[in-house]
C-alpha cells in the first residue's frame, strides 16, 4: 500500500510541477507586453500555499512527507519568478508596491509561523495540528483563486485570460492529490485537493462553454485592428 502511495505521490508530484509550469505561455506574452488585463490573484495564492506546504512537509512537522515538500519548494521557487516578472511588468507604480507589500506581509507571516510553531509546540504530532488546517484552508484559497477569473468569462464571455493549460493541471493536480490522500487518509490534503479538482472541472467547463464565443471576439479584434 505505501508503495502504491508513493508512486500516486510521484505522479501527483509531476503533474503538479506541470501545474507549476502552465502558466509559462501566459508570462512570455507578459514578458512582450504587459500584463494586460491578467490577474496576480493565483500566483500570489500559488507561492503562499506552497510557503506553507514546505514547513508542513518537513520531518519536525510532519514525518515521511519527502514529496510534499520537494514539490512545493519546487512550486515556491518557480511563484517567485512569476511574481517578480508580474510586478517588474507591471503599468503602475502602485501596483508594483501593492504586490510587493502583499508577498512581504505573507511571507513574514509564514516566517513567525514556523518560529512559534517550533519553539511552543514540541511534537510533531501537535506541530502538525497546527500547520496542517492552515495550510488546507490556503490550499483552498489558492485553488479558489481562479473564482474571480471566472466571474470575468461568465461576464464577457471570454476565455482569453483564463489559460486552457492552468484549468487543466489544477483539476489533474487536484485528482491526483486527493487520491494521494486516501491511501492512507490525511484530511489536510484530501479536503482541499477534492475541492481543487471541482474548481478546476469547472473551469474546464467554462472553458468548452465560451471557446468559440472568444475566438469570434478575437477574430473581430484582429479586423478592427486591421482597419486602423
Amino acid at each position: 500500500m505505501d508503495s502504491i502511495r508513493t508512486a500516486v505521490g510521484i505522479i501527483g508530484n509531476s503533474i503538479a510541477f506541470l501545474l507549476f509550469l502552465s502558466p509559462v505561455p501566459t508570462f512570455i506574452q507578459i514578458w512582450r507586453g504587459s500584463v494586460e488585463e491578467y490577474s496576480p490573484v493565483p500566483y500570489l495564492a500559488t507561492f503562499i500555499n506552497c510557503a506553507l506546504w514546505v514547513p508542513y512537509g518537513c520531518p519536525f512537522v510532519h514525518p515521511k512527507s519527502l514529496l510534499v515538500i520537494t514539490i512545493n519548494g519546487a512550486g515556491f521557487a518557480i511563484e517567485a519568478v512569476y511574481i517578480a516578472l508580474f510586478i517588474t511588468f507591471c503599468q503602475t507604480r502602485q501596483r508594483k508596491m501593492k504586490l510587493a507589500a502583499i508577498v512581504a506581509a505573507e511571507l513574514v507571516s509564514v516566517a513567525a509561523l514556523a518560529v512559534l510553531v517550533l519553539n511552543l509546540a514540541h511534537t510533531t504530532k501537535l506541530r502538525s495540528a497546527i500547520v496542517g488546517p492552515i495550510c488546507m484552508v490556503r490550499n483552498i484559497i489558492m485553488y479558489g483563486a481562479p473564482l474571480s477569473v471566472m466571474g470575468g468569462v461568465i461576464r464577457t464571455r471570454s476565455v482569453e485570460y483564463m489559460p486552457l493549460f492552468l484549468s487543466l493541471a489544477s483539476f489533474a493536480n487536484g485528482v491526483c492529490w486527493t487520491a494521494y490522500a486516501l491511501f492512507k487518509f490525511d484530511l489536510d490534503i484530501f479536503v482541499p485537493n477534492l475541492i481543487g479538482a471541482a474548481l478546476g472541472l469547472i473551469q474546464l467547463v467554462l472553458y468548452a462553454m465560451y471557446y468559440n464565443a472568444t475566438q469570434r471576439i478575437l477574430a473581430e479584434r484582429r479586423v478592427q485592428q486591421q482597419n486602423i
